[in-house]
């Protein structure tokens, strides 16, 4: 383990003041006795606990520590965003703040960097959480293995470890941050994983329900949409428009035979058909040359976006 880089230590946060004082107990010995110059930063996303004023006096303490606080609760994918645009390491661990993730762990994620990785994912091999919770989580990683071709046991897990390539190169618009490594992979990184020690929640309450399973299925047809067609959206739109475009001409060339030869086709329904098929391959054709063309400035309005949540950063 490389001992001269800097290490980056994010950690998002939202309304856990009681575990804060605790976490960072258990953080800053991991980190010192790892023996390489490090940084922790939390990222306040909008916390309405009082968790923002125990992270400006831990700042106070700890010279290691820094707080960026967000104008408002923007969700965790914008947490990590604004984190990673803070971090200076060449390494970068993220952290939940529930004190559910090990810090013991850490340098068993830096191991894995070094063997190679360019991210490594921790895996809750033993969860200590709720049946309600353990039993969609598995459905949902098998799916999800599934579909994006990324074999991780456990996609919901946000305790990792980033080379400062992947994060500078990564865009997490919403709450696509479970794919973090879906989409790093599609960039060409090289992703690890390794089983952590996952402990039992010891403050508060989980925020996520049923739901997040839902809205993270459509998350994963957008993410495997995106992965396979990003850099060439006219291959998706305009071969669908083309195909759809054809097969209209194919019906109209038909009906003209047929109409030449004295039949009537004006009351036939196959000739609204060939004309809707025509019609809407033209549409997704055009959709394919816009998407092109969009697609070029969408990583530098989300730069933009990130920057301007920020409120203040607290330095020690």
């Amino acid at each position: 383990m490389a001992s001269h880089r800097l290490i980056s230590v994010v950690i998002p946060v939202f309304d856990e003041r009681d575990s804060l004082e605790e976490l960072v107990g258990e953080v800053l010995p991991v980190m010192r006795a790892i023996g390489a110059p490090f940084e922790v930063i939390f990222v306040d996303d909008g916390s309405r606990d009082g968790g923002d004023l125990v992270l400006a006096d831990l700042a106070r303490r700890h010279d290691e520590i820094r707080v960026v606080r967000l104008r408002s609760n923007f969700g965790k994918g914008a947490a990590l965003t604004a984190g990673f645009r803070e971090a200076r390491g060449e390494v970068v661990i993220t952290i939940d703040a529930d004190l559910q993730d090990d810090p013991a762990e850490i340098p068993r994620l830096l191991a894995a960097l070094d063997d190679g990785a360019d991210l490594v994912s921790g895996w809750k091999q033993q969860r200590n959480d709720p049946w309600n919770k353990t039993v969609p989580s598995r459905v949902f990683n098998g799916v999800a293995r599934r579909a994006s071709g990324v074999d991780l046991h456990d996609l919901n897990c946000g305790f990792k470890a980033y080379r400062a390539d992947v994060v500078r190169a990564l865009a997490i618009p919403g709450e696509m941050y479970r794919f973090i490594p879906v989409i790093a992979a599609s960039e060409g990184f090289r992703v690890a994983e390794v089983p952590v020690n996952h402990r039992a929640r010891r403050h508060g309450r989980s925020k996520y329900g049923f739901e997040r399973y839902l809205r993270g299925l459509l998350d994963l047809i957008t993410i495997s949409f995106v992965g396979r067609y990003r850099h060439r959206p006219m291959h998706f739109f305009g071969g669908m428009g083309l195909l759809l475009f054809l097969a209209g001409v194919g019906i109209s060339v038909y009906l003209t035979i047929v109409k030449i030869l004295g039949q009537a086709i004006g009351g036939r329904p196959l000739l609204i058909l060939g004309v809707l098929l025509i019609v809407v391959g033209i549409q997704l054709f055009t959709i394919g040359l816009v998407s092109e063309l969009i697609q070029r400035g969408r990583m530098r309005s989300e730069d933009d976006e990130a920057t301007s949540r920020i409120e203040r950063v607290i330095r020690g």
